[in-house]
Order: C-alpha cells, then structure tokens, then sequence
C-alpha cells in the first residue's frame, strides 16, 4: 500500500462518514420514542438495584445516550459496509471472491458478541460486582453510568469476536501466517489482556477474565483459519 491508495481510503470513507451519520441520525429519531422502553429491558435484564439520577437532566440524557447507542447498534451493517468499501483495497482485498459472505460473516460475528455479551457476559459481571454489597454498603447507580457500563461492555465483546475474521483477511493479504501467530502467541495473551483491562468498565479480574478467555478462543480460531488458508494456498500452487 502507499500514501495514495490511503488517501483515496479516507476520501471514500469521508464520503461515506456522511451517509452513515445520516442513519444513525434517522435511525436515532425513530427509536427515541421507545428510549424509555430500552433502559427498562436493560435494566430488567442485568440488574437488581434501584437507578437514580443524581442531576435534573440525568435522566434525560441518559435516554439520549441510549437512543444513541442503539442506533449506533443498528446501523452497524451500514458502518461495516462502507468500511469494506473504502478500506479493502488497501489490502489487495478490493476483487475478492467471497466479498459478499466475509461481510455477512463481520456483521454476524459483531451481533453474536454483542448478544453473547448482554445475555451471557453482563448479567454475571453485574450480579459479581453488586455481590460487594451488605448491610452497611448499598449500591447508588447512576442511570447514566449503568447506560455506559452496558454499552461499552456490549460494543467491546462485538467487536472482539470479529477477531477470527481479521485474522483470516490478514492471512489472505499474506501480513501474517501461522508461524508468526505460534511464536508470538505469549505476546497475543499479553495483549489480550491488556484489551480486556481496557475494554471492560471495571479492572476487576473477574470482568477481564469474562472478556479474556472468549478473547484468546477466538485467537486460536483465527489462527486455525489462517493455517487453513496457507493449506488451500498451498495446494492451489502445487496444482
């Protein structure tokens, strides 16, 4: 790649930036009016303490925040869309046969972590961490707090479990193999860690363990992808 590939990248993307604020914007205004729904489902999945708001406008903005967040989570096809558009080609990826599928599989990846992590990961990361509680220490959530806690929490898994993919398509640009991934697998679990330590609202170990260990599951699937890859490479030369 050179520096004119990556600027017609980013002009693409500039243009596209526009249409995908667009749909959220849209997609924002048609959920608002269901705002105060969503945060009862957030709330009636993951929690068992009272929400309060400790300003006048706390709860207003909370349920902006929310509708923002939501349609930030819809619109995800689109975002994934234009970013393969503009990016792909920076990787030799623009002609790729399967383009169509490895779309579908990000989207897809996205929405399995993202619902992994609301049914699976978050109501026992909550439930650990109000267990803290007793007769002298009541928890006092914040409502806009416990909106980004969720989110974040939700968004992080998503787009952790695209890691397979990623792999694969650096396979596929031939920027990593397999031997690369094994040698340094010690410093992936590094790095792992380090992502789990900041991905998650809290630094607590049991918090970066419910986001580490699918974290390092999906490494290893993405390194037995792209040992296939180098497989069906392989064999595709020698024919």
């Amino acid at each position: 790649m050179n520096r004119n590939e990556i600027f017609q990248s980013l002009t693409q993307f500039r243009k596209s930036f526009l249409k995908i604020i667009s749909v959220i914007v849209l997609i924002g205004i048609g959920i608002f009016p269901f705002s105060q729904t969503l945060l009862r489902h957030l709330y009636s999945t993951n929690l068992r303490a009272d929400l309060v708001a400790f300003s006048i406008p706390e709860s207003f903005l909370s349920l902006l925040k929310l509708t923002i967040y939501a349609s930030v989570f819809l619109s995800v096809p689109v975002i994934f869309h234009h970013l393969w558009k503009s990016f792909a080609p920076l990787f030799r990826l623009k002609d790729l046969k399967y383009s169509t599928p490895i779309l579908f599989t990000a989207i897809f990846l996205f929405y399995f972590g993202a619902f992994f992590c609301y049914f699976v990961t978050l109501p026992f990361g909550v439930q650990f961490l109000l267990g803290y509680q007793s007769a002298h220490i009541k928890p006092m959530i914040s409502v806009g707090k416990y909106v980004s806690f969720c989110t974040f929490f939700v968004f992080g898994f998503g787009l952790t479990f695209e890691l397979p993919l990623i792999l694969a398509l650096l396979s596929y640009a031939k920027m990593v193999n397999v031997a690369f991934l094994t040698r340094n697998r010690r410093y992936a679990i590094l790095v792992i860690a380090l992502a789990s330590a900041v991905l998650t609202p809290t630094p607590d170990v049991f918090n970066m363990g419910l986001m580490g260990g699918p974290l390092y599951v999906l490494f290893e699937i993405g390194v037995i992808l792209v040992k296939v890859i180098e497989r069906r490479r392989a064999v595709a030369a020698g024919a």
